[in-house]
């Protein structure tokens, strides 16, 4: 199985994989791997960005159904 790659370092082997292609100095079977390889990034890191997402509102939600916070966010509509 292969390992996911932490969000910043699928990030940065993208754009690694980006200057490559530009470059269009590589042959066409290299740059067809990169492409593929890029793609898989980007579905990686598309899948920890709605994770991240996930938590956040997920979070939120919990913080909302506070008295404290519901007491916070009437004072805020009148601010």
């Amino acid at each position: 199985m292969e390992q996911k790659l932490p969000f910043k370092q699928s990030m940065s082997r993208l754009e690694e994989i980006i200057a490559a292609l530009e470059k269009n100095e590589i042959e066409l079977e290299d740059a067809i791997a990169l492409f593929e390889e890029g793609l898989q990034l980007v579905n990686s890191c598309d899948s920890q960005l709605k994770n991240f997402e996930n938590r956040v509102f997920s979070d939120g939600r919990r913080q909302a159904d506070t008295p404290q916070a519901a007491a916070g966010s009437a004072a805020c509509l009148w601010l």
